[in-house]
């Protein structure tokens, strides 16, 4: 099994103590669950099919996208 050496401040080791006294067997546990944890919630890819989502980035690039000052004094004339 690989091993590997790793340096934490003391505030999170002491939370990495506390942890692994209350819901692991060995410290080695701990990290070794911790770790994989951490590694399968980083690895989440979030996907959003609401196509709402689309229309409305469209209409805001498209709400700013002006090729002229639409309150030009041009446009008012009579």
């Amino acid at each position: 099994m690989p091993t590997f050496e790793l340096n934490l401040s003391d505030d999170v080791y002491a939370e990495f103590q506390q942890l692994a006294d209350q819901e692991f067997v060995t410290e080695e546990q701990a990290a070794e669950d911790l770790i994989a944890s951490g590694i399968e919630a980083y690895n989440v890819s979030v996907v959003d099919d609401d196509p709402r989502d689309e229309m409305l980035d469209g209409a805001e690039n498209n709400m700013f996208d002006t090729a002229q000052d639409p309150g030009s004094l041009e446009d008012d004339r009579l």
